[in-house]
């Protein structure tokens, strides 16, 4: 049965600007596919990601590539031998993900058994990087939510991170420097990291760096991200991470998501999903690794001012999931 591919870039404006270390957004930046069969069309999404060496016409160029292949019934299992890892990858994948199950007239919470109706899951929330005032008076809007991610870079980490304390006390806390600390850094802020009662430090160092950790002993566990996309980047995982951040993006979609979230718990790593700034469409099929896993970052689309309709819904740090055929089947 002959298929149709479409493929284009959507912008998502912000209603606040979103700071990291490497940077500030304002907008949200996707690539969505659309895979129609039979009467049916599946979509996904992909954000590319500059870190990652991507961008919107890198990524549609390379969906382009495999338009021949994709519009004469190229499956998914078959799709991961063709392509990278990557946004592209991950934006087609989830959509023939959708289309499938659309086909066979089931649905995504079924077909991995994660119960329906799906729970409501709790997702960080984030604080932007900013002055120490800013990130606190963030952080007071957000005192009763259960978790929140906490970016930070080299200025000066230790006041703003007290800041965001004492502003919300009870939270539990993440931290993400986003590649900018030194292990000196990791090593020095130890003592303030376990005062501040922080649940985890996200991708501390360069992933370039990660030899730093080898048989380092970190009081607060550390959690990969940029250092690990896919199921066979864990061999060369130090033994100082306890936990791998998967994110469809890195991973190149749901199907080597779910193969990463496998592996990594079959070494004893713990599981954590996040995502990129996004629109519900990226966060839908995420919720699959997210509904097993020890922390969840998907606040990605509450970042948005206008969302996809239909999609996911937040308050106080619980993401409800997107209404009954969203996406992921009927």
């Amino acid at each position: 049965m002959p298929r149709t591919l479409t493929v284009f870039a959507e912008t998502f404006p912000l209603h606040a600007p979103f700071r990291i270390s490497r940077g500030v957004k304002t907008t949200a930046e996707v690539v969505t596919v659309t895979i129609g069969q039979g009467g049916m069309t599946g979509r996904g999404e992909g954000v590319p990601y500059p870190r990652y060496g991507e961008s919107i016409d890198s990524a549609i160029a390379a969906i382009e590539a495999m338009r021949g292949a994709l519009e004469q019934g190229l499956g998914r299992q078959d799709l991961l031998q063709c392509m990278p890892a990557s946004a592209a990858r991950n934006a087609i994948d989830c959509a023939l993900w959708d289309l499938e199950l659309k086909l066979a007239g089931s649905d995504f919470a079924s077909a991995l058994d994660l119960g329906r109706p799906l729970r409501p899951i709790v997702t960080a929330m984030t604080i932007s990087l900013d002055t120490a005032d800013n990130m606190a008076r963030a952080a007071a809007a957000l005192a009763d939510a259960p978790l929140l991610k906490v970016k930070v870079d080299r200025s000066d980490p230790a006041t703003l991170l007290a800041a965001v304390r004492v502003a919300a006390p009870h939270p539990r806390m993440i931290v993400d420097p986003n590649e900018s600390w030194t292990i000196d850094e990791v090593r020095d802020l130890q003592g303030l990291m376990t005062d501040l009662r922080v649940d985890l430090l996200e991708q501390p160092l360069p992933a370039d760096a990660d030899d730093d950790l080898v048989s380092f002993r970190s009081a607060i566990p550390i959690a990969a991200d940029e250092s690990v996309h896919v199921a066979a980047d864990l061999g060369a995982l130090p033994d100082g991470y306890g936990v791998v951040n998967i994110k469809l993006d890195k991973s190149g979609g749901l199907t080597a998501a779910l193969e990463l979230a496998e592996a990594a718990r079959a070494r004893g790593l713990g599981v954590m999903t996040g995502c990129m700034i996004c629109s519900s469409l990226s966060i839908a099929p995420a919720w699959a690794i997210a509904a097993n896993s020890a922390f969840a970052d998907l606040d990605g689309p509450l970042w948005l001012a206008e969302d996809r309709a239909g999609g996911v819904s937040g308050a106080r740090g619980v993401l409800s999931p997107p209404q009954p055929g969203f996406w992921g089947g009927i």
